[in-house]
């Protein structure tokens, strides 16, 4: 979702996939082709430049992800303790610089508005909204569905505030 307009840029239903580091790259994809489209027509468009996210998209390898396609990222790193660099130097550099990025200001203002405006939305989809369950077949028809009540939830948002 866009924290500016509450606008839900792109979805990709979990599944079975095995965890949410997975999925991060293929909606900061999607998210981005969904962006490129909508701004076509504009003279200075504006390409995706950050990700916020929650803790269960950190890993090393999403922050290296991240910096490879140049977006700054503002995942919150959970609790791991004292981390050993040795097998992994290359995801120091991006791990504590994402780090540094939530700590400041900034992030801490784009992590408040990410759980006011996002989680609190998914919030009434899935469980007030009835998505937390479904009963179609097909990954399809799932992602036809949650884009339908997305779609329905976003439009009466938007009207509200």
């Amino acid at each position: 979702m866009d924290l500016e307009t509450g606008a839900l840029v792109a979805v990709t239903p979990a599944g079975r996939r095995p965890g949410d580091t997975t999925t991060i790259v293929e909606t900061a994809i999607a998210a981005a082709e969904q962006i490129e489209d909508a701004q076509a027509a504009v003279q200075a468009p504006e390409l995706l430049a950050e990700i916020i996210a929650d803790k269960g998209y950190h890993s090393n390898q999403t922050m290296i992800d991240m910096v490879a396609v140049g977006l700054r990222s503002y995942v919150a790193e959970p609790d791991r303790g004292r981390r050993d660099w040795s097998k992994e130097p290359q995801a120091q550099t991006p791990v504590y610089a994402n780090r540094r990025r939530i700590r400041g200001a900034r992030g801490r203002r784009l992590m408040r508005q990410r759980g006011e405006r996002i989680e609190r939305s998914f919030a009434h989809l899935y469980d007030t909204g009835g998505m937390r369950r479904t009963y179609l077949r097909g990954p399809h028809d799932i992602l036809k569905r949650l884009l339908i009540h997305a779609g329905g939830f976003i439009s009466v948002w938007s009207c509200a505030t």
